[in-house]
């Protein structure tokens, strides 16, 4: 899997002894040229944009997602609770949906108390969950039922993140879906991209259209959840606009997407150092960055993250991190002025999805968070973990 991103933007000019090492330096102008982006798209469709948590949730920038969107997508309790919490905005305002492939009736009751649209995944879910409803109803609150259907269309590059693969567990499947199954549903949900531009979301609406346009009039809105990289230079804005302003004319719905990396797209990296370098074959190197650790799509994808001024010539060193683990392994590459110990290295597009699965396996420390201002040079620690974060969540 090759990544979709990797400019280095004014990270070309950052200088790296600046935080410690290993730490995500996270760039607020760039996350501000994304959010524009999204909220121009937002504007120009007359459509309803969501960050999905899930990707990008450095909640101390909350009060600025909230300046640009229109809310926040969560995929359970904990989600929740932060999107209301840090994303509400000056008059907390902004909207909290949730979408979880199955919920338990305690955590339903409380996320039904702080989300606007509640997303299920699968009609016999919400009729199980019923009396849960109810009560969440008669106590005065107030919120739509969504039901998220799986278009049983692949696109994606890589099974593993394909919400259509075969067998799924993500969504109802669209050729099973009947009338009586949106008794009470307010919605539909449809999330079947994954780092991907217009054409796969034009495919999919072409694969369900005929589908969904049986069931329209009993319905609010309509969400085409995430995976859109609206935010990289190639991708196809105007088209997505016009395809929006389509369907809202022919459905009458209201229409959101929920992107989540393409809030953070280009906008961080992770710094780190080479510890030592040992020769088995070739030149290899243990950095204190750990793919497992830090950077696990790394291995779960798998994808080899672009370095920051690479060279394109010369012997290529083979990066690790300093866990047990055989397979912590990074990727070859030619490090900017040689691999030797004590040398600074940063990997590119690194604020979303790295930041949020991080771990502390062999207790590898987790890096600090920085955030830095590309415009005014502004550069503050948001948070720096100890040896305390990694025992107590354990026991």
């Amino acid at each position: 899997m090759e990544t979709k991103a990797g400019d280095p933007g004014a990270f070309a000019h950052f200088d790296l002894s600046r935080v410690p090492s290993p730490a995500f330096v996270v760039d607020e102008a760039a996350i501000r040229r994304n959010l524009a982006i999204l909220a121009d798209i937002r504007d120009r469709a007359g459509i309803r944009m969501l960050g999905a948590l899930k990707a990008f949730s450095m909640w101390s920038l909350g009060g600025v997602v909230a300046e640009y969107l229109d809310g926040v997508c969560a995929s359970g309790l904990y989600e929740a609770r932060l999107g209301r919490e840090e994303y509400g905005g000056p008059d907390g305002g902004k909207e909290v949906a949730t979408y979880c492939a199955a919920y338990k009736p305690d955590d339903l009751a409380e996320i039904l108390k702080i989300s606007d649209h509640v997303i299920f995944n699968s009609p016999g879910q919400i009729a199980r969950m019923k009396p849960v409803i109810d009560a969440a109803r008669a106590d005065g609150q107030r919120f739509d039922i969504g039901l998220r259907i799986n278009p049983l269309h692949a696109e994606g590059e890589v099974p593993k993140y394909d919400p259509s693969q075969p067998h799924s567990r993500l969504g109802f499947p669209i050729d099973q879906l009947r009338t009586d199954h949106l008794e009470g549903v307010d919605g539909l949900h449809v999330h079947n991209l994954c780092e991907q531009d217009f054409l796969p979301l034009e495919r999919t609406w072409a694969a369900i259209e005929s589908r969904i346009r049986t069931h329209t009039k009993s319905l609010k809105w309509l969400n085409f959840g995430g995976g859109h990289h609206i935010t990289r230079a190639d991708y196809q804005r105007d088209s997505l606009v016009a395809f929006l302003h389509g369907i809202k004319a022919e459905t009458g719905l209201e229409l959101y997407l929920e992107p989540g990396e393409a809030m953070a797209l280009d906008a961080g990296i992770l710094a780190g150092e080479i510890l030592d370098v040992i020769d088995n074959g070739m030149p290899v190197a243990i950095t204190d960055i750990s793919a497992t650790c830090h950077m696990p799509d790394v291995i779960e994808a798998p994808y080899r993250p672009a370095m920051l001024d690479e060279e394109t010539d010369g012997p290529a060193t083979r990066l690790g991190g300093p866990s047990c683990l055989a397979g912590d392994i990074i990727g070859d590459y030619r490090v900017p002025g040689g691999a030797t110990p004590g040398r600074r290295i940063a990997f590119l597009d690194q604020a979303h999805y790295s930041m949020v699965k991080t771990n502390t396996f062999n207790g590898v420390p987790l890096p600090a968070i920085w955030l830095w201002n590309s415009e005014t040079d502004e550069l503050k620690e948001i948070r720096r973990f100890s040896y305390e974060d990694f025992r107590n969540r354990l026991s």
